[in-house]
Parts: structure tokens; sequence; C-alpha cells
């Protein structure tokens, strides 16, 4: 996999698990994780480069839309089903922590 798994990664892939054929833009998903620019696209790019994000550019005429074009961001099939797995594997491990007793504790 190659990826470390941090709760800012979990986020951003818990974002784009939501809907995993939808396209989404930076703000979008800035919006979506409560995570700065500064960290979500180190994220995205670490993302690409391991093959579970795709990106492309959009392709519009800034001037005639207003703003400048977004660049898209979408899991790749590889991606989904990586981060359906690494995500289902934090949950099992959270689950064991919080479903052990703790020790001197009495009911």
């Amino acid at each position: 996999m190659g990826l470390r798994m941090t709760s800012s990664v979990l986020k951003v892939v818990a974002a784009l698990l939501a809907d995993p054929t939808a396209q989404r833009y930076g703000l979008q998903l800035m919006e979506a994780t409560g995570l700065p620019s500064g960290t979500l696209y180190p994220i995205l790019v670490r993302l690409e480069a391991a093959g579970w994000v795709r990106s492309e550019w959009e392709d519009i005429d800034p001037v005639a839309e207003g703003r400048p074009s977004r660049r898209y961001y979408r899991l790749t099939a590889e991606g989904e089903t990586d981060a359906r797995r690494e995500v289902a594997a934090m949950h099992q491990q959270l689950s064991r922590g919080t479903g052990s007793t703790q020790p001197g504790l009495t009911t």
C-alpha cells in the first residue's frame, strides 16, 4: 500500500468514499473533512501517487465562467477497494479498543 493511514488521511478517504463515483474539487473536500489546504493537498498527492485517486483539470474557459479551472479528484477502482479495506481495519482496531474491559474496574 505505501500509505500511512493517519486520521487526516482517513478523513479524506471517508469523504471520497461517501460517493466513490463523484468527482470532488479541493474546496469541497476541505469543507467535508475540516482540513486546511496545506494538509489536504499533500494527502491528495500521496493518494494519487499510490494509485488510489485520479485527478483531472476541468475543461472550462475561466474568463467565461468567472473563476479559475478546478482540479477534480476521484477514487480509482483500486483506490475504492483499498480505502474500504483500510477504513474497515481501522474500525476493527477501534472497536477492539473500546470493547475491552479496563483492569481494576468492577461492575
